[in-house]
């Protein structure tokens, strides 16, 4: 597999089969992930992987909390701006349509559509969970070394095969997640990744999630 066939063929796969995942992959894949382009060389990227019955413990806790704080608690950042508008926010809201479309969930089925999401807490069946977070000084430019690592585990991932999900929605318990995971309070959680084989029969694993014009976010100047 080439670089162009990882970038198109990688999605958010939100349904995966009972599959194992090796864990000699996993480290091939975070060994390689290691040469990811970091401002000064810094590399501000930490993890935690967690699979098996750590991983059924993390969930358990984390559902265990939502009845009580279900838009969460102790945020460590916002997910998405408060004024978040445009292109950007109608984008949103079309891939969320898209993703409840393709399980014919309507707009006013409520409980259907917390069900879907409440699948996020099992790793929509994922065996491995990859929870990245890094130190509480680093600012916009480390957190985008930090999103240049992910995407190059996420490529690596489909090279080998595999498939993922990005879920920033762990961070909507982000203190209670780093007292999960053990990490220290001068760092902030940012994410967690399910890893995992694709359902290639689940159909929402296989909307159409498009992507906008080159000329909307991209000039060229002297060229």
């Amino acid at each position: 597999m080439n670089v162009t066939e990882a970038v198109t063929s990688r999605r958010s796969v939100r349904q995966f089969l009972d599959k194992p995942v090796d864990r000699s992959v996993l480290e091939r894949v975070l060994e390689t992930a290691q040469r990811s382009p970091s401002g000064g060389n810094t590399q501000p990227w930490n993890a935690v992987v967690v699979g098996g019955d750590e991983l059924t413990r993390i969930a358990d806790a984390i559902k265990a909390k939502v009845p009580a704080a279900p838009m969460g608690e102790n945020m460590e950042y916002e997910i998405y701006p408060k004024d978040l508008d445009g292109r950007y926010e109608a984008q949103r809201r079309a891939v969320g349509k898209g993703m409840f479309d393709a399980v014919g969930l309507e707009r006013g089925d409520s409980a259907g559509r917390i069900a879907q999401m409440a699948k996020n807490w099992d790793s929509f069946g994922a065996p491995v969970q990859l929870f990245t977070y890094t130190k509480k000084y680093m600012g916009p430019p480390q957190w985008s070394d930090m999103g240049m690592w992910l995407q190059t585990v996420m490529l690596l991932l489909r090279e080998e095969g595999l498939d993922s999900c990005s879920q920033e929605i762990w961070a909507m318990y982000g203190t209670y997640m780093r007292e999960l995971l053990g990490i220290g309070d001068d760092y902030v959680f940012f994410c967690g990744m399910a890893i995992g084989y694709r359902d290639p029969e689940a159909p929402i694993n296989g909307f159409d999630v498009p992507r906008v014009a080159l000329t909307e976010n991209v000039k060229f100047l002297g060229l």
